[in-house]
């Protein structure tokens, strides 16, 4: 961890663990037994602060990971989180949220005045909002706080 602060000046602000038996690689499938029996996926996983595995991308050995990316999805992952909606294919930070279907016929109904009125989705199952500004603060603060 100092290594990567002195070489970026990046503070590393969760645990980093070793496993020198290999024994979490093993539990989590990281071990790529067709290519060795020691080495190494080049895995990805982001949990959250509850313990609950909430992404894992998998890379071969010989392809680097690719950190926008892995931004970007911390970042939606926070974004629906506190929206309470969901991000869309090829969602970036910034961009509208898709908005929770409607659970009664009532909201269907005022889905569609809105959707007419704002010109803000495609059908009652399918319509964006922009986030609500909280929701932007709160993902700005913990990207920032954490690098």
């Amino acid at each position: 961890m100092y290594d990567i602060y002195c070489r970026t000046g990046i503070k590393i602000s969760f645990p980093i663990i070793a496993d020198r038996n290999g024994e979490i690689a093993r539990k989590y499938g990281m071990i790529a037994n067709d290519i060795s029996n020691t080495e190494t996926v080049r895995n990805v996983f982001v949990i959250d602060d509850k313990g609950i595995v909430r992404t894992i991308l998998i890379y071969p050995l010989n392809i680097g990971r690719f950190i926008p990316e892995i931004i970007r999805i911390v970042e939606a992952l926070q974004m629906a989180d506190c929206s309470k909606g969901s991000t869309a294919a090829n969602w970036m930070p910034g961009q509208p949220v898709i908005v929770p279907p409607p659970k009664t016929f009532a909201e269907l109904e005022k889905r569609n005045k809105e959707i007419q009125e704002n010109q803000n989705g495609i059908n009652w199952y399918l319509s964006f909002e922009n986030p609500p500004q909280k929701c932007l603060q709160e993902t700005k603060n913990e990207n920032t706080n954490k690098c």
